[in-house]
C-alpha cells in the first residue's frame, strides 16, 4: 500500500470513479458468484454426492483470477502497488522522484509483457479451441484473456503516474517532506 498521508497520492488525482466503480462491483460480483458456487459445491458433496457439481474448483479459480487482474489494475490507479518505499523514503527528493520514475517505467514494461504474451497466450487458445479438461468444457481463452486485459488496465495506470510524474515534480518533493516531517513527528 502506498505511504503517502490519506488522500494525497503522487499521482494526477483521485482515479476516474465511474470507472473504477464500476470495476470494483464487477470484480465483486466475480467474487460473489465463485463464492456461490463454493457453497453449492460444499452442500452438494454433503447432502446429495450423486448430484454435487464436478467443475466448482474450475470456475472459481477463472472468477478469482479475473476479479484479481482487475484489482491489480485498480491497485495502479489509487497507488497502491508495489515500489521500494523504504528506499525511497532515504534519498533526497529529486532522487526519489528519478527511481519513481525508474519503477513506474519498470511496470510498464512489465504490464506490456502481460499485453503481448497474454495476447499470444489468448491466440493459440482460441486457435486450437482450447477447452478445460472438466465437464465444463470452458473455453480456456477466455480465462487467459484475464492476462492482457488486466496488463492494459495496469498499464494505462501507470502511464498516467508517468506523465504525473514527469509534469509535476515539485509535488511528489512536498509530499515527500511532508510525510518525512509526519514520521520524525511521531
Amino acid at each position: 500500500m502506498s505511504d503517502w498521508p490519506e488522500g494525497e497520492t503522487p499521482h494526477a488525482g483521485p482515479p476516474p470513479r465511474g470507472l473504477w466503480w464500476l470495476a470494483d462491483q464487477i470484480a465483486g460480483v466475480l467474487g460473489l458468484i465463485g463464492l456461490g458456487a463454493a457453497l453449492v459445491q460444499v452442500i452438494g458433496r454433503y447432502l446429495a454426492p450423486a448430484h454435487a457439481i464436478s467443475w466448482a474448483e474450475e470456475a472459481i479459480v477463472y472468477l478469482v483470477i479475473w476479479a484479481v487482474m482487475i484489482e491489480a489494475a485498480h491497485l495502479v490507479a489509487r497507488d497502491g502497488h508495489v515500489r521500494p518505499d523504504v528506499v525511497l523514503r532515504l534519498l533526497p527528493a529529486r532522487w526519489a522522484r528519478l527511481f519513481e520514475i525508474l519503477n513506474t517505467l519498470a511496470a510498464l514494461a512489465f504490464s506490456a509483457g502481460l499485453v503481448f504474451y497474454g495476447t499470444s497466450i489468448v491466440e493459440t487458445a482460441w486457435l486450437l479451441d482450447e477447452r478445460s479438461s472438466t465437464d465444463l468444457q470452458f473455453p480456456m481463452w477466455i480465462y487467459d484473456l484475464a492476462l492482457p486485459v488486466g496488463g492494459a488496465l495496469m498499464g494505462l495506470g501507470f502511464l498516467r503516474r508517468l506523465y504525473w510524474l514527469i509534469r509535476h515534480p515539485e509535488r511528489l518533493a512536498l509530499l515527500a517532506q511532508k510525510q518525512t516531517a509526519q514520521q520524525r513527528a511521531e
